[in-house]
């Protein structure tokens, strides 16, 4: 990270440099690190600029010109999500900064970076990744300009964007750039997007309105959206394109998933699990506190969420580590010295979706957006049986104090299993489980694409007779939604009563935020369902949004507004 870190190996010059818009942190919950350890494994130098001064060049200079590329990402938050709530007001801290400081990255983080890479070193090839690119890659509605921009790979200026987790094609594109390729030639790599012109467009493609229609007419861009939502999980290696004037943004397909045997190899990387020592003196970032001792199982979610990013950036795909995987990385755990035999979640996106796989496999190419609604997919293998044992030789490992499933759990597939809700709710729960309702009435669940209320009720159910059962008190806390497109003030009522009934005390309610690419972002700039061409309602204006989460606030001493993570 410093000239002094690059002296003391004994380098002269770094094949790639990373700027981020997070404070560097060696754990495999921070992708920046995880791609880091990804090139550092094959043989590359590697350093990091975190957090640089963007107000001038220096920074970006500060650890020489990068023999191969620049990797850019604004960090694990896109950046506007970062700095700003759901009413456009200012954020008081960072939890990716030292100390939780705030501002200490730029609006729009990924294209001013980009662009100061390319004043430093103008002929260095820049690659963009991370979430804010990856959900960017595309024409988008931007809530905080009010407006559909450009794909971010054009404002960015950059060669090249990888989206999606990027392990495999960062390394494709940097052994293709050390074997002496030019970056005008990385055209054909899976999961990345790149500019073309359309002379240079490949006779077999997938073409989506244009960046021009959909900036124009709000029914062409519910088209877009719809269009690319069917053909996100496609296995072909047909390439989606999008012109912009007369420049063309391609989508390369997705690269097949890794394989147990390659996500092992990952998260067998010697992470430190602790912040760079560049920070000691800064103080730590509060992001690390939640997760140090924490282990991710499996990424991917195929639960289709409208308004969650998960499926855009991570896969639909579940993509699970070996319990041997696993259970190695809680020995690594034994030698750090504040290691308390305390796992602090024990999961991934939705936790109890460790080990489900389609039937197919990746074989097959598939347009449905959830394959849990509207109703569970019958190629779905949702066994808990992995779940299950993975759990218990989690907890028969000495040492293992306890380890708890502090990740959202999917309730409605949960049901399908009593034996692991009984091991869930016996053993993993810390006082309280996560779970994410979202909302009661139908006609919002169902533009939601969660399930209806009465699995949520059954769940409670359950979870009450379990936790009686063990002789253990304790508690589920349901997330609620605002103003979700569909939403009325009607229904934020009827969400209301049906709280106080039960004399429920809500404690965070979510604002819905129109984040780039999602689902209910189309039905919020476009007021209809791409999927369906039905019109919905959008609470637009402050006034409106306010009043719908003012009334839970009488249920409770104080409604606290949940931060987004970066799944959100």
């Amino acid at each position: 990270m410093t000239p002094a870190d690059l002296s003391a190996r004994g380098w002269d010059q770094l094949d790639v440099i990373l700027v981020t818009g997070d404070a560097y942190v060696d754990h495999p919950s921070f992708g920046a690190a995880i791609i880091v350890r990804v090139l550092e494994a094959e043989g590359y130098r590697v350093g990091v600029i975190a957090q640089p001064d963007w107000r001038s060049v220096d920074d970006f200079r500060r650890l020489g010109r990068p023999r191969l590329f620049f990797g850019v990402t604004a960090g694990a938050m896109d950046s506007m999500v970062n700095h700003y709530t759901a009413h456009l007001k200012l954020r008081r801290d960072d939890a990716y900064s030292p100390g939780g400081k705030h501002g200490l990255r730029p609006n729009r983080a990924t294209i001013v970076y980009a662009n100061r890479c390319r004043e430093a070193f103008k002929d260095v090839p820049i690659v963009l990744g991370g979430v804010e690119a990856s959900l960017r890659r595309l024409a988008h509605y931007d809530y905080w300009s009010g407006s559909v921009r450009r794909s971010i790979l054009l404002d960015a200026k950059a060669d090249i964007l990888v989206y999606g987790m990027g392990e495999r094609p960062i390394v494709e594109v940097a052994r293709r750039l050390a074997a002496g390729e030019t970056a005008d030639r990385l055209k054909d790599i899976r999961s990345t997007v790149v500019a073309m012109k359309p002379a240079e467009l490949p006779a077999e493609r997938i073409e989506i309105p244009s960046y021009e229609e959909v900036a124009a007419d709000k029914l062409e861009f519910a088209q877009a959206c719809k269009a690319h939502l069917l053909v996100a999980n496609r296995v072909e290696a047909t390439p989606l394109v999008q012109r912009h004037g007369d420049c063309c943004v391609v989508e390369n397909a997705p690269s097949p998933m890794l394989t147990t045997e390659e996500l092992d190899r990952i998260y067998a990387l010697p992470f430190t699990r602790r912040a760079h020592p560049f920070y000691d003196s800064l103080g730590e970032i509060p992001a690390l506190r939640p997760v140090k001792f924490s282990i991710t199982t499996h990424r991917g979610c195929f639960g289709g969420c409208s308004f969650c990013a998960l499926g855009l950036h991570q896969g639909r795909i579940i993509q699970s580590r070996s319990i041997a995987s696993i259970l190695a990385e809680i020995e690594s755990f034994k030698k750090l010295p504040d290691f308390k035999g305390i796992i602090f979640d024990l999961g991934g996106p939705t936790a109890n979706t460790y080990g489900m796989a389609c039937r197919h496999g990746q074989a097959k190419a598939c347009r449905r957006p959830s394959c849990l609604f509207p109703s569970l997919c019958k190629n779905l293998d949702a066994s808990h049986a992995p779940s299950i044992e993975l759990l218990r030789r989690v907890r028969a490992t000495p040492g293992v104090r306890k380890a708890f499933v502090a990740s959202g759990v999917r309730h409605d597939l949960a049901l399908l299993d009593k034996t692991f809700l009984r091991e869930l709710i016996t053993h993993h729960v810390g006082g309280h489980l996560k779970i994410a309702p979202e909302h009661i009435c139908p006609h919002v669940l169902k533009l939601m694409q969660k399930p209806g209320v009465e699995s949520f009720e059954e769940f409670l159910r359950e979870f009450a007779a379990l936790s009686k059962e063990a002789g253990l008190e304790q508690y589920v806390v349901p997330y609620l939604v605002s103003s979700h497109p569909g939403c009325t003030l009607k229904d934020m009522a009827a969400l209301r009563d049906y709280l106080k009934r039960r004399r429920w005390r809500v404690q965070q309610v979510q604002d819905f935020l129109p984040t780039p690419m999602t689902l209910s972002t189309a039905m919020y700039h476009a007021g209809l369902n791409p999927l369906t061409g039905e019109p919905v309602y959008v609470a637009r204006t402050a006034a409106e949004k306010l009043k719908q989460r003012a009334l839970l606030a009488p249920l409770g001493k104080k409604i606290t507004p949940r931060t987004p993570s970066p799944a959100d």
